[in-house]
């Protein structure tokens, strides 16, 4: 799982690669129909000792061009000087190494930054240019806001990018509330695994917490379980309240079997819990935790 904002920008689209040939034609950007695209090795370090490493790196296979091309990812939280060099470099070592035509794709969170991005990229001098890099730009400007549930539950990829790159706008909330509610129709592994996603991505911690309290609001239930928010919390309860058995025992001096430490840290029911708890507090021996009082 992706560990800060700034990968979740880029790494979204190793989550679902086929997101390029969905969203660039909506951003009004050109794309042909992609056969199949494949994750490449993002490290572009040479033998000299200089590591330069791009955020995502895809091969694009299409049909009617040979050899499809290459797309480079990147995740670009502000305006950064050194970055237009660095961005030169890899089209022009990709070229090298793979000679294949190789795109830039610059993926933003605010419109200042994706403007900065969009410029182009002028190398030579004044009586002559040699080279000119035209990065291809995703950000607020161009990317939808999803806001329809019912859309936002067609392409959760989607969604979730919105989400992201959207994060800084004062319509956040509402492409926040669509992507929660189209979460609690979806199966439960994958809704947790978006519902994580979203949360690293959103970076701020004001949209963190609006984006817990949406979580919450919303049932997303699934056959034989209860809501995401409502697992975790029991879960976490459960967790606290086996810690709580163990350590009365313990601090009483009653010797716990591995046997007995398992089945008190895999237990999930608060219920029972609860009753091994109280047990804990007069009990001789841990195994009497788990027999039933006579007339019970």
């Amino acid at each position: 799982m992706v560990s800060t904002a700034h990968e979740a920008m880029h790494r979204i689209f190793r989550e679902d690669p086929h997101l390029f040939a969905r969203v660039l034609p909506r951003a009004g950007i050109p794309f042909p129909e992609a056969t199949s695209i494949e994750p490449l090795d993002t490290d572009l370090t040479e033998i000299r000792p200089v590591e330069r490493r791009v955020d995502s790196l895809f091969r694009v296979h299409t049909e009617g061009e040979e050899g499809g091309f290459l797309l480079a990812v990147e995740a670009q939280g502000r305006p950064d000087a050194d970055k237009p060099s660095s961005w030169t470099y890899y089209l022009a070592h990709l070229y090298a190494k793979y000679r294949l035509p190789p795109i830039l794709l610059v993926v933003c969170r605010d419109k200042t930054t994706a403007a900065w991005a969009a410029e182009p990229i002028r190398i030579g001098g004044r009586v002559h240019t040699s080279m000119v890099v035209f990065p291809l730009v995703l950000g607020p400007g161009n990317l939808p806001a999803i806001t329809d549930p019912e859309e936002a539950a067609g392409d959760l990829a989607l969604a979730v990018l919105s989400a992201l790159a959207h994060a800084k706008d004062p319509g956040h909330p509402a492409i926040l509330d669509a992507l929660a509610a189209a979460l609690s129709g979806v199966e439960r592994e994958q809704a947790y695994s978006w519902a994580e996603f979203t949360e690293t991505g959103l970076g701020d911690a004001r949209a963190r917490t609006l984006w817990r309290e949406l979580l919450s609001t919303y049932t997303l239930r699934f056959p034989g379980s209860g809501t995401i928010i409502e697992e975790a919390i029991l879960k976490g309860r459960g967790d606290s309240r086996g810690e709580d058995i163990l350590r009365v025992l313990r601090v009483r001096g009653v010797e716990v079997s591995d046997a007995v430490r398992e089945r008190v840290s895999s237990c999930d029911d608060l219920e029972v819990l609860g009753t091994w708890l109280d047990r804990a507090v007069t009990v001789g021996s841990a195994d009497e935790l788990f027999v039933e009082p006579a007339g019970a």
